[in-house]
């Protein structure tokens, strides 16, 4: 492979990404502005928690394929093709996307590059972000407009990135130039032979994919959730009503399961950042849609809430709640904007007792929420509680024994926020189990 790469930053994105390419067969160079995260990753250290990715980033900084430096010169005189892969979270002041970080990653790296190469941007960004970026580019580097770029936009699912990056399920690039297409094709050639979709756009379309699919998914579940608001004044049950309209084949049946909705680091920041994007054009319609989506997935949390404090008969202060969860979603250690802590929260103020377990993410949701208790093991979390709240689904609390925790809590009273327990197993092993969009439990 004649490429060399380059990353620009090292979170979630960048460090899967450099992986990634290095497992392809790349020379990969990532670069951070933060020493500490370098010098952990220098090490095959990954200081975030996604199946498999560890093992990989070991295997290529032993190989050689794959370092990490803090060092703008050296990246743009290593790569032929540097890749942006810097967040860009929700601004402080508002719903728009934060876009300093790539600016400035954008202006620190420019200057340095003094031969053709093609800046590849995968950050989420707002519809219009790629050209100014290219004009900072054509404006800052010696090498000028030989300095090509093009947009890339990630579909990472957390917990699933390693496989998602080796095998997508498609690539899209917008470039400007059919010389940047054409250098993605070879770097992406690999993936091409073995039959992965490659869509050629305009930049303004590659970067409007990704906010496009996010906000789908978050509409799907927004949906659902809707649907589990009439269901319960009506007496019918959500679960089954989505299964029957999920064996549409023009609907399907994933992201429609109702319970606490959707959280982490992409679904809410984008959903809110595209609306302030659509506002910006005139996209009226765009922007109303995202602001119910938005509202609807807010207000789940808050009916999970209720539903646990009708559970413990209208009170919930003194009362004992293991909260079963942190992370937004399984098999992550991500708690960014997660329902489970929000509403393990919200518990607290209103005085209850609560006591949080999460298989990965008890160190990064003690961090988050410091006034939360925080315990080792599902069990310890269990014993002694009035109700158990189940707000992320991890597989050790589908597959747990509800006859074995019963004999542990104060009373077998169940939430399932998340409608991803056999409630039929659960009850007949004395369980009251509540559930968004389900009928109550009979008395």
């Amino acid at each position: 492979m004649s490429f060399r790469i380059s990353v620009l930053g090292t979170g979630y994105l960048g460090t899967t990404h450099a992986a990634g390419m290095a497992e392809l067969g790349y020379d990969v160079l990532g670069l951070d502005v933060d020493a500490d995260k370098v010098a952990r990753l220098a090490r095959g250290e990954v200081p975030f928690h996604e199946p498999g990715l560890a093992e990989l980033v070991r295997t290529h900084t032993r190989s050689g394929r794959l370092r990490f430096t803090t060092d703008f010169a050296a990246a743009a005189a290593f790569a032929d093709v540097h890749f942006l892969a810097v967040g860009t979270p929700q601004s402080a002041d508002g719903e728009a996307a934060d876009l300093s970080h790539l600016r400035a990653a954008v202006d620190a790296l420019a200057p340095h590059l003094e031969r053709p190469c093609v800046v590849v941007g995968k950050s989420t960004v707002p519809v219009g972000t790629a050209a100014e970026l290219a004009g900072r580019l054509a404006g800052l580097a010696p090498a000028g407009r030989a300095v090509e770029l093009a947009w890339n936009p990630e579909f990472l699912r957390e917990g699933h990135a390693v496989a998602d990056t080796l095998a997508p399920d498609r690539i899209v690039v917008g470039a400007a130039s059919e010389l940047a297409e054409k250098v993605l094709r070879e770097v992406y050639g690999d993936l091409l032979e073995r039959g992965v979709p490659f869509l050629a756009t305009d930049l303004a379309t590659a970067e409007l994919v990704k906010v496009a699919a996010n906000s789908f998914l978050a509409t799907k579940v927004s949906f659902v959730n809707a649907m589990a608001e009439v269901c319960e004044a009506a007496g019918a049950d959500v679960t089954v009503l989505a299964r029957a309209i999920g064996l549409d084949e023009r609907i399907g049946p994933r992201f429609l399961r109702a319970g606490v909705g959707f959280g982490g680091g992409c679904l809410p920041k984008d959903v809110r950042a595209f609306r302030a994007r659509a506002r910006e054009l005139g996209g009226d319609s765009a922007a109303a849609l995202l602001g119910e989506v938005d509202r609807i997935n807010l207000r789940a949390r808050e009916r999970v809430l209720a539903l646990a404090r009708r559970a413990l008969g209208g009170v919930l202060a003194g009362r004992r709640i293991a909260v079963l969860g942190a992370a937004f979603k399984p098999d992550t250690d991500d708690v960014r904007d997660s329902p489970a802590l929000d509403v393990a929260a919200a518990a607290a103020r209103a005085g209850a007792r609560v006591t949080v377990y999460d298989p990965a993410a008890g160190r990064s949701g003690a961090a988050a929420r410091p006034e939360l208790a925080f315990a080792d093991s599902l069990e310890a979390a269990a014993r002694g509680a009035d109700l158990v709240l189940l707000l992320t689904e991890w597989a050790e609390f589908r597959t747990a024994d509800p006859r074995r925790l019963a004999a542990l809590v104060a009373a077998p009273v169940l939430v399932d926020g998340r409608n991803a327990l056999d409630r039929a197993a659960w009850t007949a092993a004395g369980w009251t189990v509540h559930a968004p969009g389900r009928p109550a439990p009979r008395s």
